[in-house]
């Protein structure tokens, strides 16, 4: 079976077709700039292309989608021979509210549900609905959208509900949704199978940390609690975003600066986090190298980095009662050995003892840390779970 994955966003599409035998990327690649006379389409796939850049006029999704698929049959780069070799397409949806505690067979009622879900991610939904209902005119094969906020739906409500009026959740939905839940999912899941363990047998943090980065705590295979929140911006530092912050800040911000809700809506969002604490930027990489060189605003941004992580995996830990495992993914997670190093030390009161020569892995699974407590790093791969989630769907029909 080959599976289309495909993620859109507002002027992008990134996608992937996979090969379910062997789950083998054929092809994946990016189109973006969608709407501009120089929008970029650049793909690799496996017959050893690697990292054809096209600058060409796209307009919409649709005309995009069509590059796309025209690539996917193209004989001298193309893995297919036509398009109706694809069975089947997955998509990436980033909020389903409550409406969808899994993923779905896009059918016309999923649509309308998926858009009643557009005010808790207005930005998101719209594109993805965009896209799907592209894609569903394109191929017409089945479709099913995997929900970013789907895993977390089974939280108990002393977990998601917060502290205001409870109609502000009854009549308006305002609760903790969490999000990254694809990839703690996923993350999960292998954990387990390193462990040699049922993943509904299991107590583990995952901790998936990059420019956006948010802790699971997944207890028995449900997601019990989360760091992110009603929005991406709660919980933890991240790259241009505050994380937690007292909300009494927001109007303060607002009157000091002559600023309105949206403006201080954008600095939480685009101008904080490591950037803002830094000064240097939101890759880690380049604010380690600042710390490194002396610059003590590189030093704080990093220590606030490790300490809110640190702080969420002791909550964690408190509801869990205890865990099999500390699962580090994502671009920070599984490429950064002093994140790793911080924790592990952090950790040590609980027999955790880091090994020093194993937490120099970059992107692959290894087991960095022994203990009472394994410290394991488990690359995501979020386009393979949702191709894994629609085969399954598809499968049972």
């Amino acid at each position: 079976m080959n599976i289309l994955v495909v993620n859109c966003g507002s002027s992008s599409i990134k996608f992937q077709l996979i090969s379910m035998e062997q789950e083998q990327v054929r092809m994946k690649g990016l189109v973006e700039k969608i709407g501009s006379e120089e929008a970029i389409f650049s793909f690799s796939s496996d017959r050893g292309v690697d990292k054809v850049k096209r600058v060409l006029p796209i307009k919409d999704h649709e005309k995009g989608l069509r590059e796309i698929m025209a690539a996917l049959v193209d004989p001298d780069v193309g893995v297919i021979r036509d398009v109706s070799e694809i069975q089947a397409v997955g998509h990436r949806t980033v909020h389903g509210g409550e409406e969808f505690n899994g993923s779905a067979l896009i059918t016309d009622e999923v649509i309308a549900a998926m858009e009643r879900c557009t005010p808790f991610a207005p930005l998101h939904n719209p594109a993805n609905i965009m896209g799907i209902r592209v894609a569903k005119d394109l191929l017409k094969v089945p479709h099913v959208g995997v929900f970013d906020t789907a895993f977390h739906s089974q939280m108990p409500q002393h977990a998601f509900m917060y502290g205001i009026p409870y109609e502000q959740y009854s009549e308006h939905g305002i609760r903790r949704y969490g999000f990254h839940g694809t990839s703690h999912k996923y993350v999960g899941r292998q954990a387990a199978e390193f462990l040699g363990k049922p993943f509904e047998e299991c107590k583990l943090i995952t901790c998936h940390l990059g420019n956006g980065s948010s802790i699971a705590a997944i207890k028995n295979g449900i997601s019990v609690d989360t760091s992110m929140g009603f929005t991406p911006l709660e919980g933890l530092l991240m790259g241009t975003r505050c994380g937690d912050i007292d909300p009494a800040i927001v109007g303060f911000m607002a009157q000091n600066e002559s600023l309105d809700i949206r403006e201080v809506d954008a600095i939480l969002n685009k101008k904080s986090g490591v950037l803002g604490l830094s000064g240097v930027s939101n890759d880690m990489r380049e604010v380690e190298d600042a710390a490194d060189a002396g610059n003590e605003r590189a030093i704080l941004a990093l220590q606030v980095f490790y300490y809110r992580v640190t702080k969420y995996i002791g909550a964690y830990m408190t509801i869990l009662g205890g865990a099999d495992a500390i699962v580090f993914t994502g671009g920070i997670g599984e490429n950064d050995p002093r994140v790793r190093r911080y924790i592990a030390e952090q950790l040590s009161w609980l027999g955790v003892e880091l090994d020093h020569e194993a937490n120099k892995v970059r992107g692959k699974v290894c087991q960095v840390a022994r203990g009472p407590v394994k410290l394991v790093v488990i690359p995501t791969n979020e386009e393979l779970a949702i191709a894994q989630e629609t085969r399954a769907i598809v499968s049972a029909m």
